[in-house]
């Protein structure tokens, strides 16, 4: 499965897509076009990932912007395409962003990456050093970024981050150790797609243990370790993790949990505190997904388990199993 459409909401704000993301004649055209309130959305700001000569490109686009609008008073912004998103990587969107950190003063979210795949896939999104973006903006609460290759995130600290989201088809090892040994003191909400190793996702159920001590996230409330090949690996790490207990919502969706996992996962600590947990899109028998509601079901916990699965059976000998969003 690929990504196929734009996030309509983000930090609690309906997205607009800023007009004019074409030539000239655009431009002049989204000079007349009523815009909002700069605080009551979030921008959308997104250039053809394929451009045509005519196009305008993302960083004057975004100088457009900065312009048009009152940008002191602007909350959140969500990062469209730019110019070959699949050869240029984000850097000189991150750098823009950080040259404007004296006109966006009330900043408080960006997301980084919102492209369709058919603007370009996800494990085709060139990223880059992330981190000196959320330096540039302490006062920063919710950060999303979409495209797993190039993508950097060195270990920080950063105290007003509330919601951290990464969402890739494969997310080097390198970066999930980075963002499991930063401090976060004020993080409620982690989300992390770590994909497949066909597209970079070598990261390991070990790579996560600082994460899972539950020492470095003292606020973490919400957690998510989706899209994973390695989904089984996983649930039994979670099964045994202090993190768990103070945990309200988990979500192991979006991977290759087959009842291995799951029965693991059942088997570990009580899970009958969370308000939440999502398991959707698994490869579980009906017997086990009947334990898992028959656990945790009457105490209250809301167990999601759509979009069952059945493996392939290419007549190799070995049956295929395949995590939600992979190219």
């Amino acid at each position: 499965m690929t990504i196929g459409k734009y996030q309509r909401e983000f930090h609690g704000l309906p997205v607009f897509d800023f007009p004019g993301t074409g030539g000239d004649a655009d431009a002049d055209a989204a000079a007349s076009t009523p815009l909002p309130d700069a605080a009551a959305v979030a921008w959308r700001i997104s250039a053809p990932t394929y451009s045509e000569p005519e196009d305008e490109l993302w960083e004057p686009l975004f100088e457009r912007f900065l312009k048009t609008v009152d940008a002191e008073r602007v909350r959140a912004l969500v990062v469209g395409g730019w110019d070959e998103a699949y050869e240029t990587s984000s850097a000189a969107i991150v750098a823009a962003l950080i040259a404007a950190r004296d006109r966006l003063t009330e900043l408080r979210a960006v997301f980084l990456g919102d492209m369709t795949g058919e603007d370009c896939e996800i494990s085709w999104i060139v990223q880059s050093d992330v981190t000196p973006l959320l330096a540039a903006y302490p006062a920063l609460r919710e950060f999303g970024v979409r495209g797993g290759t190039a993508l950097a995130f060195p270990a920080i600290r950063h105290e007003g981050l509330e919601t951290l989201v990464v969402e890739t088809g494969g997310l080097p090892a390198e970066v999930v150790r980075g963002i499991a040994g930063s401090e976060l003191p004020a993080l409620e909400n982690l989300e992390l797609w770590l994909g497949t190793d066909n597209y970079g996702g070598d990261s390991t159920a070990g790579d996560l243990a600082p994460l899972l001590a539950g020492t470095g996230f003292p606020a973490l409330r919400r957690l998510g370790l989706c899209n994973s090949v390695i989904q089984d690996e996983i649930a039994a790490a979670v099964a045994g993790a202090p993190v768990v207990a103070r945990i309200e919502r988990l979500d192991l969706s979006m991977g290759v949990l087959t009842d291995e996992g799951a029965v693991a996962l059942l088997d570990g600590q009580p899970l009958t505190h969370l308000s939440h947990l999502d398991l959707s899109h698994h490869y579980l028998s009906e017997a086990v997904r009947e334990r898992v509601r028959a656990t945790l079901a009457p105490h209250g916990v809301t167990v999601v388990l759509d979009d069952a699965q059945e493996p392939d059976d290419w007549g190799d000998g070995e049956l295929h199993r395949y995590v939600a969003v992979a190219e």
